[in-house]
């Protein structure tokens, strides 16, 4: 999880570019033993998505050898860093283009979402945030696969349609979470006590939007707490249900705002099943 976040934040940071990607793909696949001496560059094997590990006779589809992988990447390249064409339609068939091409041994399906988002990022549709169109898209794996073949067979309609409306559903729902966490810190603060202006519980909440998941010593390095001051805090904010634990560990426990990740599940929940309804 941490290594995909790795790989959308570079995406985000700046123009669509082959560095870009394949610079992502490197950070998602870089700890991954199987896959690390692939990380960050394309494909110089043929793969194929289904059938057998061996051959790719009965595949479901057969991406272009990987003499082309760069040639196409260089022309979607080109499509997705328009700025003359409809973004929602853009970004879907930048998407479809990408896992057609399939230019990595693996991690194209988690790279390929990554991409439709840095398409909203650099258009100025999304500029602070990742809309999870994702989250809609996947609910009926069998619609979606079916919008890609359609895709490959010469009809762009069925992801383009496939992608607005999910970009619609996943906006609104979005937007009903953003107002929900809006009105957490201040019930954190009301929970915890009202702790003290600068005070370590008080910096832990403050930066308990923007990272919800933590440890002892990450609260140390980025906060700048002594150690000490970082075990008050969490203890402070874990007995009143603020945090809680997310492993079984005794030692080096991590951390998570509760409401705040159960919040982020149920977003996901809501935006699958309004999925399905659309779709």
């Amino acid at each position: 999880m941490v290594a995909a976040a790795g790989a959308m934040d570079r995406l985000l940071a700046g123009r669509l570019s082959v560095s870009a990607i394949t610079d992502a793909h490197r950070r998602l696949m870089t700890d991954d033993a199987a896959e690390q001496p692939y990380a960050g560059r394309w494909r110089d094997v043929q793969n194929w998505i289904g059938g057998s590990d061996h051959s790719p006779r009965n595949a479901l589809y057969v991406p272009p050898p990987p003499d082309l992988v760069g040639p196409r990447m260089a022309d979607l390249l080109t499509f997705a860093t328009r700025d003359d064409v409809p973004v929602v339609g853009q970004a879907a068939i930048a998407h479809a283009q990408f896992e057609s091409i399939h230019p990595f041994t693996d991690g194209n399906g988690r790279v390929g979402r990554a991409v439709a988002a840095a398409v909203l990022r650099q258009r100025g549709v999304a500029r602070r945030v990742v809309i999870p169109i994702a989250s809609a898209l996947v609910a009926r794996r069998d619609h979606y696969f079916a919008t890609l073949g359609d895709y490959r067979a010469g009809d762009a309609g069925p992801i383009i349609r496939a992608f607005a409306r999910s970009a619609t559903v996943a906006a609104e729902e979005a937007a009903v979470t953003a107002d929900r966490l809006a009105e957490m810190p201040a019930d954190w603060r009301s929970r915890a006590g009202e702790p003290r202006a600068g005070s370590a519980a008080a910096v832990v909440l403050d930066s308990l939007t923007a990272v919800p998941v933590l440890t002892a010593d990450d609260i140390e390095q980025r906060l700048g707490l002594t150690t000490a001051a970082s075990y008050r805090a969490i203890e402070r904010l874990a007995t009143t249900g603020v945090i809680a634990p997310l492993t079984q560990r005794t030692r080096n426990q991590i951390w998570g705002a509760s409401d705040l990740l159960a919040e982020l599940d149920d977003l996901g929940s809501r935006i699958a099943a309004r999925a399905v309804e659309a779709l």
